[in-house]
């Protein structure tokens, strides 16, 4: 393989063009060939199995002509129809997800997702595809998929290919010290046979994100959670680590599975997923197909270095669909002529879930929090971003040090635990300090960057303020953060704005009976910012309602009304979202700031409104349920 690239920066970001490296995949074929060969279990039939090979490389461009007819008569027909993303595994939460809902033929959205298009040489694995950002190769098919496709243009089946590669903006996406983190997808694979596959190389992988700033390949970590080659019905997984060639880890070929059946993978949709579980001893990373786990690799199987520099930090995602390369060449070669043009990859949802470490924290308290920094790299990078509890936004500061990021909690908090997620350019050495005023600061905790980018502290200290204060940086770019999570109780054992007991619903999941435009959503009545609200449509009834994530017992509501109030309302609780009990009731509200004792328990938590106070909506600027 070609010496792995160093990071170029992400286009929205810094400019700029490709980056990164396919890293080893296609090498693991010639291994994982081998080993299929002395015992792993073939995917598909031996009649299948006899379509490789010879046969497949000595079919003539007549007989490739009835496959392609076909693969364009599979895609004309309405594609199935797309599931939901599925609700996190109990004791998960979902940090992120797509689910491809484009319009028909569009592009993907950029500030989610980067093409990376050129040409397939430059990958080092062999493969002879251009990889584009044409919505020819790349886009949604308008029934909630995201297609890749491979194009053949002329009659050299070893050239004239174009397909799509891409890969998520964001690379933060992994298990955090004693947590577990799962990453899912629900593809079809390409709906092709051995002869009219040959040569196809579907792939849904992860690469650490240390590769984005430099750090070399295969030690900064790849996960290859699917991989298929020549229509085989057919699921690798993989991980490559330490260095290459050889090494702890064997590279180039890594540490794998081998070939496992995957019976139907070509014809219809299939969970592969894998999780990463740091809350274990040794550590683990297990592979699963349509929720059975089929491989685990355990970090004693390597030195604690070399899994650490490989797993224990975040992560992007992505997905290909490669045409050629060694892989596909251990295992009967391809393309060929029989080779058809039009094959495609078909992704229903991608989702990411994380389970924390044993022992509940409590809420996020630095959550939509005020926030504030010494400097922006940009306007599309502020320091709002690392407290919105949004994994794929972040603040990133100037090129220079020192730099900071600060949140004002409200009020004074016995603080217990903090949590940083950096993107790949994080700071090298930082400190957490804490003021109770956001001018004298006392420094709590010190790091030098370790361990890497996902890091975890206890606090044993009480403060109104808190900011990272960086003072190197791991790269040439700034300081880039995204989430910085807090946790702790109010020091004075009340909340902000003398709430009874903890506040649960800032941050969490609201939703609407409706909205008067996407100026007033549901969210901003649960943001901790009085500037933003949340306005109805203009009739009676209506409702908000905040998902707090498990169920609580519910001491208090405050709500903070713009002028457009209910006279008549309720506050309601539910286990399920569905079934609702009254725990307060009345037809005279005042408006203004209420603050409301209640009695009840429910994971949800709604107001219902059943007659307003002027012509207009009902509108909140704070939401606010309280409980334990």
């Amino acid at each position: 393989m070609s010496t792995p690239e160093t990071r170029v920066p992400p286009p929205r970001r810094r400019g700029g063009s490709r980056h990164g490296i396919r890293g080893g995949r296609a090498v693991v074929g010639l291994i994982a060939a081998v080993a299929a060969f002395t015992g792993l279990a073939l995917a598909g039939s031996p009649s299948a199995m006899a379509t490789t090979g010879a046969d497949a490389r000595t079919s003539t461009a007549a007989k490739a002509a009835p496959a392609v007819k076909a693969v364009k008569a599979a895609a004309a027909k309405p594609a199935a129809a797309p599931s939901d993303v599925p609700a996190a595994p109990a004791g998960f939460s979902t940090t992120w997800s797509d689910d491809f809902n484009g319009a028909a033929n569009s592009a993907l959205d950029t500030g989610t997702w980067r093409y990376d298009d050129g040409a397939g040489a430059n990958f080092g694995t062999g493969e002879i595809e251009t990889t584009t950002n044409s919505t020819s190769n790349v886009y949604h098919d308008g029934n909630g998929h995201l297609v890749l496709k491979a194009l053949h243009d002329g009659t050299d089946p070893n050239s004239g290919w174009t397909s799509g590669r891409v890969e998520t903006q964001a690379d933060g996406f992994g298990a955090r010290p004693g947590g577990v983190v799962r990453v899912q997808a629900s593809i079809q694979q390409p709906n092709l046979n051995t002869t009219s596959g040959a040569g196809y190389w579907p792939a849904f992988w992860m690469l650490g994100s240390p590769l984005r700033v430099g750090v070399g390949w295969p030690g900064s970590g790849e996960v290859d959670i699917m991989e298929d080659i020549n229509a085989r019905s057919s699921v690798f997984g993989t991980l490559h680590c330490g260095v290459s060639p050889g090494g702890p880890c064997n590279e180039s070929t890594g540490i794998g599975s081998g070939e496992r059946a995957c019976a139907g993978c070509q014809t219809g949709y299939h969970t592969y997923a894998v999780e990463i579980d740091r809350s274990t001893s040794p550590e683990q990373i297990r592979y699963y197909l349509d929720g059975a786990e089929y491989f685990t690799i355990n970090s004693s199987q390597v030195d604690a270095t070399t899994w650490a520099n490989a797993v224990d930090h975040s992560y992007y995602v992505i997905f290909d669909l490669a045409i050629g390369g060694a892989f596909p060449g251990a295992f009967g070669g391809g393309p060929t002529a029989a080779t058809a043009s039009g094959g495609q990859m078909n992704i229903d949802y991608v989702a990411v879930y994380n389970k924390p470490a044993a022992g509940d924290l409590g809420p996020n308290i630095a959550q939509g929090k005020p926030t504030t920094s010494s400097s922006n790299e940009s306007a599309d990078f502020p320091a709002s971003n690392a407290t919105d509890g949004n994994i794929s936004t972040r603040w990133s500061s100037g090129f220079s040090d020192p730099q900071w990021v600060q949140v004002d909690l409200g009020q004074s908090y016995a603080l217990t635990h903090a949590s940083l997620t950096w993107e790949a350019a994080a700071a090298s050495a930082y400190q957490l300090q804490v003021s109770a005023d956001g001018q004298n600061w006392t420094t709590v905790y010190t790091n030098n960057n370790s361990p890497q980018d996902l890091q975890d502290t206890a606090l044993n200290t009480t403060a109104r303020y808190v900011r990272v204060y960086a003072t190197a940086r791991a790269s040439q770019y700034g300081d880039s953060l995204y989430e910085l999570a807090l946790y702790g109780t109010p020091s004075d054992g009340g909340n902000p704005g003398g709430g009874t007991g903890t506040l649960l619903s800032q941050g969490k999941t609201a939703t609407a009976s409706s909205t008067e435009n996407a100026s007033f959503p549901a969210s901003a009545a649960v943001d901790g910012n009085t500037g933003t609200r949340w306005s109805s449509g203009f009739s009676d009834p209506q409702w908000l309602q905040v998902d707090l994530g498990a169920t609580h017992t519910i001491s208090q509501v405050k709500l903070d009304w713009e002028p457009a109030y209910a006279t008549a309302f309720q506050i309601q609780t539910s286990p399920d979202g569905q079934n609702w009990t009254s725990v307060y009731s009345t037809t005279s509200g005042t408006g203004g700031e209420q603050t409301l004792p209640v009695t009840g328990s429910g994971r949800y938590v709604r107001l219902y409104g059943t007659q307003r106070a002027t012509q207009y909506g009902y509108s909140l600027w704070e939401f606010q349920v309280y409980g334990t």
